[in-house]
């Protein structure tokens, strides 16, 4: 061994013998033939951020952990050293007949996650897996595979869930949507808030500790602050089990950086040199955090997120990205207002390349349902209640150019089972689209649902009187619900039912879920949307 190596060597045993203590180390063996530490001793458990798996393939998926025994404390009690993380899978559920195995590297320069790529699976089946690091043992999550390409398969059941501000409610929803039994969830953004809360749920039972009082209230400035806010997102026990239960696709919207950001834009009116250095420590805390591919870890303040997955003939799912290529919002983003901007033809919300990317996919489709995964809502309402028009100037409807460019192709290529799946406005609602939701064709060109937010906005209400006004002035606009929850999709070739799940109240623990609403639209007939 050189000398320089056992320098090395003994300043990495006396920061591990400061770090995890003095059990952490045996003779010469802190180091594996990786380079990194192979048998760590914690001081505290390092899977409290629980784990996760996401991205399913025919014959696999990701699966993701991060190490984590302080998390909220600087450092988040890990050595600045890659550290062994081993992983298995299995086909049941008491982990005894395995069909995967091996060793992941929890490196510190992406915070100690691990991002797996498991392969060589059966297709269209569930699969159990665990990880372990040094002498500590993870829970065991369920996954699924996806079939194998143009299998043909009869139905097909997941969920819809996102908007989940820490400080409005507890996560009893997930406590829900984890016992679905889905084949994936589709989360569509705001999984954290970066700024900073007025109210904290602590308040209301005191059961979280002064720990995670602290650090709610801060504002985010550092990768740090934003893996201390995931963190706190990610300890909540609801949360985890919901993250167990299922493969999920993330996609983000705007809170993930900032309030209503845009391309290289934010709300504060932030030089874009140096916004560009908060969506890369965003972006990084993101992809630490979230169970995606390798090959999404950012490039700088840019990432790739726009991609499908298809479901043998029965759906293809196109998730996009309605906020790293779009143009600044018209009007300055005034509510319920509308300005020359909505109409600018030089506008993008997904950019040229992502959109012709969507049309390519659209074009070659051949399963009985296409799939708009995606952020902001689609549909054109008219906000504005009595005289004049006013639009959500963040959402498809400020910006009429590319919305007309999207929906056309739809039409222009006889694509007549399209889903537009939204998030974002913390209300449920069920749909059509139209070029011209105020001057509705005779037959729409697609159906759109919106989730409801986990608890973004507090309890809610069955019916909000505004939201009521709007939907007498918007004929494409078929129920609202404002309460809070997730939604359910059941999807066969014949049909889509939605289920929209909503909670009584997430401002205490112990709240009830029941399905509000069923929503059906028969495929190829995208004008027989009603009640199921």
């Amino acid at each position: 061994m050189t000398d320089t190596r056992s320098r090395r060597l003994e300043l990495s045993r006396r920061f591990a013998l400061k770090t995890f203590g003095a059990s952490a180390i045996t003779g010469l063996s802190l180091l594996g033939a990786s380079g990194a530490i192979a048998s760590p001793v914690f001081r505290q458990y390092p899977f409290q951020l629980g784990i996760a798996s996401g991205e399913p393939e025919a014959d696999g998926f990701v699966i993701w952990t991060r190490l984590a025994p302080d998390p909220l404390e600087a450092g988040y009690g890990m050595l600045p050293a890659p550290v062994e993380v081993r992983w298995e899978v299995a086909s049941d559920e008491r982990m005894q007949n395995k069909v995967a195995e091996g060793t992941a590297i929890a490196r510190p320069e992406i915070g100690h996650a691990v991002h797996v790529e498991v392969a060589g699976l059966e297709a269209n089946r569930p699969y159990f897996y665990r990880f372990y690091s040094g002498r500590e043992r993870s829970g065991i999550g369920r996954a699924k595979t996806t079939p194998a390409l143009g299998q043909p398969i009869d139905k097909l059941r997941f969920g819809v869930a996102g908007c989940q501000s820490y400080e409005e409610g507890y996560y009893t929803a997930h406590r829900y949507l984890a016992g679905e039994e889905a084949d994936f969830i589709f989360c569509y953004g705001d999984y954290i808030y970066e700024y900073r809360g007025d109210r904290i749920r602590a308040q209301w039972n005191g059961d979280v500790s002064e720990n995670v009082r602290t650090h709610i209230g801060q504002e985010i400035h550092t990768i740090e602050d934003y893996r201390r806010r995931y963190a706190q997102y990610k300890m909540d026990p609801d949360l985890q089990a919901a993250h167990a239960s299922a493969p999920w696709f993330v996609v983000w919207d705007d809170h993930e950086i900032d309030n209503n950001w845009v391309s290289d834009i934010d709300q504060d009116g932030t030089p874009a040199s140096i916004f560009a250095l908060r969506q890369q420590m965003a972006m990084q805390a993101y992809y630490e955090h979230m169970p995606l591919r390798p090959s999404s870890m950012p490039l700088g303040n840019r990432m790739q997120i726009y991609r499908q997955q298809r479901f043998g003939d029965l759906l293809d799912l196109n998730l996009l990205d309605t906020r790293q290529y779009r143009s600044d919002q018209p009007c300055d983003d005034r509510w319920a207002q509308y300005c020359d901007g909505v109409d600018d033809r030089n506008a993008q919300v997904l950019g040229r390349e992502q959109e012709d990317w969507l049309f390519d996919k659209l074009k070659s489709s051949k399963a009985q349902w296409q799939v708009l995964a995606q952020q902001i809502m689609m549909m054109d309402l008219d906000r504005r209640i009595g005289e004049g028009e006013g639009r959500n100037l963040d959402s498809w409807g400020g910006y009429e150019t590319p919305r007309d460019r999207v929906l056309a192709k739809v039409q222009d290529l006889g694509k007549d089972s399209v889903i537009v799946l939204t998030g974002d406005e913390h209300q449920n609602y069920a749909g059509e689209l139209y070029l011209d939701g105020q001057r509705p064709s005779p037959k729409p060109i697609a159906t759109e649902f919106v989730s409801t937010s986990i608890t973004s906005g507090g309890d809610g209400v069955d019916v909000r009187s505004d939201t009521a006004l709007i939907q007498k002035e918007n004929e494409c606009l078929k129920w609202h619900n404002a309460q809070r929850g997730y939604v359910m999709c059941d999807v066969t070739h014949e049909q889509w039912t939605t289920e929209f799940k909503t909670m009584d109240y997430v401002s205490k623990r112990g709240g009830a879920i029941k399905t509000r609403k069923r929503m059906a639209v028969a495929a190829g007939q995208p004008g027989s949307l009603a009640e199921a």
